[in-house]
């Protein structure tokens, strides 16, 4: 149990808050001003003071007022870096390269993909009919806006290539809005789909067969403020927790309020449920998941005649237990794949046959194996995987038996089916009734380049290589390992220039340790340009990620998510050590559950580094859970609401760990005013803390961005946003480890 009580009101002592900010030369900024509250929490017994509650609230007057002054300090501070403006150049003339992403196939010709000409603030979705016809425009968003702040996030052609299904996004929102665009006139129809959050792919739509409609999940309450966002408005509190998805058919033509309910879950309002349609449309999966990219059940809906809807068919329970993560892979007539780690930290990949009566029992076709599987299609008659090898893709092919048929080569090291960390540039497409597939591939010296592959001729070839303004060959990586505290071997990837000479260099090292989500070799603008200017890129693949199956991810979750701090640190003393960089020159960086690690190691070991960039982190362990979607993170968290997890989250929780009279390192924070998956208060109460804590004379800043969400610098952000925020952190940390 817990209680708490507000402080006085805050309003009343923020008289001078936004009076200009004077910094003196050679001595740290002069803060705004951030009153204490005195709102105590009373947790399992322990008394926990949380002096900035006023800041959870960004509407709220004071809460602007601050976020104004801390702006109107770190501008001109970062525009002074000495490097900045030859920074922003570069950056701007590297990322002027042309870019593709994974086209998506129709059971024809067709292909769907968006194309980037470098300059253009976002994205432009073509259409070709053929592999050598000449594309066509579908849509481009760039018109969309006059600050490039909407954009297409999400588009799926129909099965039967009529239609085209494609999310808007609006401010960097994770709430879009579903349109439809019929393909052969380009019209725009009426149907408008709302309440879909786009923070979890489970709620992107699956067409039924054809092109008649398409299952989506959506939250309740869809309003008439942003396109797709759910009126949430609580003035003076904190937004509430999102709760109550369900599962809806959306049929082409009608009302949103018309939708079909196909599933829900009352009874448990936190679970989050969604729809997969065979590509045959003959089935319906539905998932259910606890938390974020938890354990799944699983159940089928037999749809039968894809030309009439069979909604009233029941739902067959496919799987037992809570026992594994399952993904579908798809169907061979009533023979459903799947890849699961039950049974397999590392995944397999099982059938279940629908013939059989009751749970159909699985049956594997492709065993665990030393490598992780992380993903898998069906592809003319085959099974096309791609596995991760210490952390790096591998594409290999079996029969629908299981059989062997040889291993798809790729350029070199790096990343063909990355998920997250880069859809949808870089991935696999395929169709079961097409002999070619489609994946991107990545490395630290390498921008996303889309290949195609023929199953049938080995044939692989360049989809449109890119053409860069760099030389691949000036940069090598090499990947280390290094013991952890507990002797746990852990992998790392150290990028640099091949000419850098011998010795200690400024070095940025990147993590994130959570939610199995890999870490794998990706190109990024930012990094090339450090490394560019003397720097070393380290990567290091935590545990809490899957880089070596389920048991990695288990290792750095709930009450063993201090190994994922111990293998950050013992990460930087092991660079230390071999004389690849020093404290001095060393700056830590992350982002979202990556910025909870930053805060984390900045706390327990503030003297291994020299600057940092925590970005939207995770920093209030305490309160995380009661924001918006942020309870689906208590699968890898907990939370404070039970005795052992509120004693593991107190412990290494940012927020509640700065320690005043430390000497901390540089600090820029970054966030944005629209981020509705971490939520900005994590990052101005932090930023107060430490700022209130600092002893030494480096600065701590905070830098809030404007019409901008949790993806700045990512999928939908505009790219004179990602030019600047880029700009600014790595003139930061270049500034404080040279």
């Amino acid at each position: 149990m817990k209680r708490f009580r507000w402080g006085r009101p805050i309003a009343a002592m923020m008289v001078g808050l936004t009076v200009a900010c004077a910094t003196l030369p050679g001595a740290s900024p002069v803060y705004p001003a951030s009153p204490r509250g005195d709102t105590v929490d009373h947790y399992f017994g322990t008394k926990v003071a949380d002096p900035y509650r006023w800041l959870e609230d960004p509407d709220a007057p004071a809460t602007r007022a601050w976020v104004e002054a801390q702006n109107a300090l770190s501008r001109p501070l970062l525009d002074a870096l000495p490097a900045r403006a030859a920074i922003q150049q570069r950056l701007g003339q590297l990322w002027s390269y042309e870019r593709y992403s994974v086209p998506q196939l129709s059971p024809g010709r067709a292909l769907a993909y968006t194309r980037h000409d470098g300059l253009q603030n976002q994205p432009v979705l073509y259409l070709q009919e053929t592999a050598q016809a000449a594309p066509r425009v579908l849509i481009d968003p760039n018109g969309w806006s006059a600050d490039g702040t909407e954009a297409m996030v999400d588009w799926k052609l129909s099965p039967d290539g009529r239609h085209l299904a494609y999310a808007v996004q609006s401010g960097g929102t994770d709430w879009v809005e579903y349109r439809v665009l019929e393909v052969a006139t380009g019209k725009v129809l009426a149907d408008r789909i709302r309440g879909v959050n786009f923070n979890f792919d489970f709620s992107r739509i699956s067409w039924r067969g054809g092109s008649g409609g398409f299952f989506y999940s959506r939250f309740p309450d869809p309003p008439a403020a942003a396109p797709g966002a759910p009126d949430r408005s609580t003035r003076g509190q904190a937004p509430p927790a999102i709760t109550h998805q369900k599962v809806y058919f959306h049929r082409l033509g009608t009302a949103q309020q018309d939708d079909v309910l196909i599933y829900e879950r009352p009874d448990h309002p936190g679970w989050f449920v969604w729809g997969e349609a065979s590509d045959d449309g003959r089935y319906l999966l539905v998932y259910v998941e606890q938390n974020e990219d938890d354990l799944k059940q699983v159940y089928v809906k037999d749809l039968r005649d894809p030309a009439r809807p069979r909604f009233d068919a029941p739902l067959r329970r496919l799987v037992a237990a809570w026992n594994g993560k399952y993904y579908f892979v798809g169907n061979v007539g009533p023979l459903l794949y799947f890849r699961t780690s039950a049974g397999a930290s590392r995944s397999r990949i099982v059938a279940l046959d629908l013939r059989r009566g009751g749970v159909p029992p699985l049956r594997e076709v492709v065993a665990e194996s030393a490598d992780v599987l992380q993903d898998a299609m069906l592809a003319n008659g085959e099974i096309v995987a791609s596995y991760l090898h210490d952390a790096a893709t591998r594409l290999q092919r079996f029969s629908p038996q299981g059989a062997p048929l040889g291993e798809i080569a790729l350029p070199s090291l790096g990343t063909a089916s990355g998920g997250r960390a880069c859809n949808p540039m870089c991935g696999m497409a395929g169709r079961p009734d097409r002999p070619e597939i489609y994946f991107g591939f990545t490395s630290f010296n390498r921008p996303i380049t889309v290949y195609r592959h023929d199953l049938a001729t080995g044939d692989t070839a360049a989809f449109h290589p890119p053409r860069l303004a760099f030389n691949a060959d000036d940069f090598v990586t090499q990947q280390v390992f290094y013991p952890s505290k507990d002797g746990t071997r852990v992998p790392m990837f150290l990028s640099r220039r091949k000419d850098l000479p011998a010795g200690p260099a400024p070095t940025v090292l990147y993590g994130y340790g959570g939610f199995a989500n890999p870490l794998t070799p990706t190109f990024s603008v930012p990094n090339l340009v450090w490394m560019e200017r003397g720097g070393v890129y380290a990567q290091v693949s935590l545990r809490g990620g899957s880089e070596y199956g389920e048991a990695w991810h288990e290792q750095g979750m709930l009450g063993r998510k201090q190994n994922v701090f111990d293998d950050y640190i013992a990460a930087a003393e092991f660079l230390v050590r071999t004389g690849v960089t020093t404290p001095g020159q060393l700056a830590a960086k992350g982002r979202s559950n990556g910025g909870l690690l930053v805060g984390a190691v900045l706390n327990q070991r503030p003297d291994l580094f020299a600057a940092a960039s925590p970005a939207v982190g995770v920093l209030d362990m305490l309160r995380y859970h009661t924001f918006g979607i942020a309870y689906a993170w208590a699968g890898d968290y907990g939370t404070s609401e039970t005795p052992d997890g509120f004693r593991t989250l107190y412990a290494y929780s940012p927020v509640h760990n700065v320690r005043p009279g430390t000497r901390y390192p540089a600090v820029l924070v970054t966030t944005a005013d629209h981020d509705d998956r971490v939520h900005p208060l994590h990052s101005f109460k932090y930023a107060a803390a430490l700022q209130a804590a600092q002893a030494g004379d480096r600065p701590i800043l905070i830098r809030v961005e404007t019409r901008a969400g949790h993806g700045a610098g990512g999928m939908g952000t505009p790219m004179a946003k990602q030019v600047s925020e880029s700009a600014d952190v790595l003139a930061f940390l270049e500034r404080y480890t040279r």
